[in-house]
């Protein structure tokens, strides 16, 4: 299906994020420091290596993320985030921000709430020097 002719921002970006596994690799790139394929299938979220080839295809094909060949490991690739991808960041937070207010069980550490509560802006830069460093 080709959401991209929708018209619509929530259902563009519904293509682009709109599945669970696509938002579950985008958080491990972002926050968790995840890089490579086997970063991915051994995280503990049970995804499987065809879902898990797909969603990179996929991201990779919206630009929302990229990959290169690792040049310590010539035959593996480091997966990133293009500057589209890191401009999700604010979504993300959101979400998180969101999660934190209405799910009980949300694993989150309670400064790293307490600060997306209290002064996003500063975490949101502390994020983007991570990303790219």
């Amino acid at each position: 299906m080709d959401y991209h002719n929708y018209g619509c921002p929530i259902r563009f970006a519904a293509g682009v994020l709109g599945d669970r596994w696509s938002l579950v690799i985008l958080r491990d790139l972002m926050f968790k420091k995840r890089q490579y394929y086997g970063d991915f299938l051994t995280a503990g979220e049970g995804i499987s290596t065809n879902i898990l080839a797909n969603r990179l295809l996929k991201l990779e094909m919206d630009n929302v993320i990229k990959k290169a060949l690792d040049p310590d490991h010539g035959r593996r690739y480091i997966y990133s985030l293009t500057d589209k991808g890191v401009a999700l960041l604010p979504v993300l937070l959101s979400m998180m921000e969101w999660a934190a207010k209405f799910d009980d069980k949300t694993e989150m550490p309670k400064k790293f709430i307490m600060k997306l509560q209290e002064d996003p802006e500063s975490l949101s830069a502390e994020i983007l020097a991570h990303l790219h460093s």
